[in-house]
């Protein structure tokens, strides 16, 4: 039934004498760590991103685009379950044999592939898991009919190893591969979309870069230098050698190769007469890592203070780009407050699929919100990352940066920087907006998922 589903709409349109118009493709690339300020299209003038910017000017870019916690994982089970962390179960980064080995995302919960197969989709999961790779817990057993990536997160780029562990699987099996993993990554969409485009079956395509994570001490070679990895084309793309040392120029070329490939899916739906039935979407997990050990200096929140795993504005303010041609118009800029749990609820209704009774969604459907005046579908946003939490209402944004420690009001507004603390002098906001974020702090407790413990299995005499 499932798979014919694209038929039925053609049958129905004889009958009716009217256009039904099928379920579109999805392709959703979820980017690591890009700044606000990192790619072109968002106003920096030194990278070259030609495919990002173009994908902006056929689509929509968001200005006021969130992520709701402001690290890896939790981030990745937010925007797949479109729920909040402290509603799915998801609260904290991984470790190590977590990554290998844990639950992770509470099996209770539903994610886009599980929801989007209703409709017939077929679905694929390309490059970075990082939410569990315990039986059960694994992309092919979460609706996914194909994985090619890492189980963990910021995986060697060449070697692909993850703290000494070779970390490239096909399905739920090693995948020894040779190869720039975000080339790897693309090469693996772009069969994928052809593939799919003969079948008949709108695909969903969910594509997780590990670009442009840093590759941390742990996970290089004895006597290798930890620093960015990008493709010698990359570097050449703005005359440099491969064997550049200074930091800031070779993130700009791990940026350009992730844009790089991007193009490379992009051409491949071009190429099979996809690009037209097809919504595209491209976001950061999160705001830039700032920290001397991952390339301070290098990354851009462009005017916005901080970045990940903070509450402040670079943190979780992220670029957010949408094309989809007849619904979206090219070149919109859109200033709505929108959020990454709002994904799911837009690609379900795109689906034509309801939203679901057995459970409760924390985003809202953005589609209408992406054509440049309409309003944010939320009132008010509600951030949360261990012991911070934070929330928007209009232009005000009260953040508590640690436990205990007092409350901050910002007006983005008039102070974007987030520079100016307005608490002392607006304490009847700071009240207020507090005992919002206590309401919902009890209303995430409806529907949630109790998290997983994970307990490391013995080791054998």
């Amino acid at each position: 039934m499932r798979s014919s589903l694209p038929v039925l709409f053609a049958i129905l349109a004889v009958f009716c004498g009217q256009s039904f118009a099928a379920p579109p493709n999805i392709v959703f690339m979820y980017a690591d760590n890009v700044g606000y300020g990192d790619l072109g299209c968002y106003g920096n003038k030194e990278v070259k991103t030609p495919y990002l910017d173009r994908l902006a000017a056929d689509g929509a870019l968001c200005t006021d685009f969130y992520v709701v916690t402001s690290t890896c994982t939790v981030s990745r089970g937010a925007v797949l379950t479109g729920r909040h962390p402290l509603r799915n179960g998801l609260l904290h980064q991984l470790v190590v044999e977590e990554n290998w080995h844990g639950v992770g995302l509470p099996h209770r919960e539903r994610i886009m592939p599980q929801y989007l197969k209703d409709a017939g989709y077929a679905t694929a999961c390309i490059g970075k898991w990082n939410i569990g790779f315990a039986p059960g817990s694994r992309p092919t057993e979460r609706g996914f009919d194909e994985f090619l990536g890492c189980r963990s997160g910021n995986i060697h780029y060449f070697a692909h190893t993850y703290h000494g562990e070779y970390d490239l699987f096909r399905g739920t099996e090693l995948q020894r591969m040779e190869g720039y993993s975000g080339d790897l990554f693309a090469e693996a969409s772009a069969d994928f979309i052809q593939r799919q485009s003969k079948g008949g079956k709108p695909f969903f395509l969910y594509l997780p870069f590990n670009a442009p994570h840093y590759v941390s001490k742990i996970n290089v070679a004895e006597g290798e230098i930890p620093q960015w990895q990008a493709p010698d084309r990359a570097f050449a793309a703005y005359g440099w050698d491969p064997s550049e040392q200074n930091e800031k120029r070779r993130y700009l070329a791990v940026i350009t190769a992730m844009d790089d490939n991007v193009g490379r899916v992009l051409a491949a739906l071009d190429a099979a007469g996809q690009r037209d039935n097809t919504l595209v979407v491209f976001v950061s997990d999160m705001g830039p890592i700032l920290r001397p050990t991952h390339g301070l200096g290098v990354a851009s929140a462009d005017i916005y203070r901080d970045g990940a795993p903070t509450l402040y504005e670079g943190g979780i303010r992220v670029p957010a780009i949408f094309r989809w041609p007849g619904k979206i118009k090219p070149g919109t800029v859109s200033k709505a407050m929108l959020s990454h749990l709002d994904l799911l609820p837009m690609f379900l209704k795109a689906a034509g699929l309801p939203a679901p009774k057995d459970r409760i969604l924390d985003g809202r459907d953005c589609l209408p919100a992406l054509d440049g005046d309409a309003p944010s579908p939320h009132e008010r946003l509600f951030y949360h990352l261990r012991d911070t939490v934070a929330v928007r209402e209009g232009s005000l944004k009260l953040i508590r940066p640690k436990a205990k420690a007092p409350w901050e009001l910002y007006d983005l507004a008039t102070d974007p920087s987030e520079k100016q603390d307005l608490a002392v002098k607006r304490p009847q906001e700071v009240e207020r907006l507090a005992n919002l974020i206590t309401n919902w702090q009890l209303d995430v407790k409806n529907d949630a998922s109790e998290p997983v413990k994970y307990k490391p299995a013995k080791k054998q005499n």
